[in-house]
């Protein structure tokens, strides 16, 4: 198993974390995800390598890229994800 950290784009509350653990849950291999939403971060434990690009695509779908790679899109996914991440908690 590998474990990684990844810094992401706009998180603001519990309803985007909702929204990426129960993404990533999805993606067959990863085991883990748990979200700091006050860091802006993502802790994802997955089976092998090949599956961290799904998971960075994943996420940047979602509206949350890796930090540093942000767009007025992915800002408003992140805004309809984040609605949705509250709907379903």
């Amino acid at each position: 198993m590998i474990t990684t950290i990844l810094k992401l784009e706009n998180i603001k509350c519990r309803g985007c974390a909702n929204t990426i653990k129960n993404g990533l849950l999805k993606i067959e291999g990863v085991k883990q995800a748990e979200v700091n939403v006050k860091e802006s971060e993502v802790t994802v434990t997955y089976k092998d390598d090949d599956i961290l690009n799904i998971i960075k695509k994943k996420l940047s779908r979602l509206g949350y890229p890796e930090a540093g790679n942000n767009s007025i899109g992915s800002k408003a996914k992140s805004f309809v994800s984040c609605a949705i991440g509250k709907l379903n908690s």
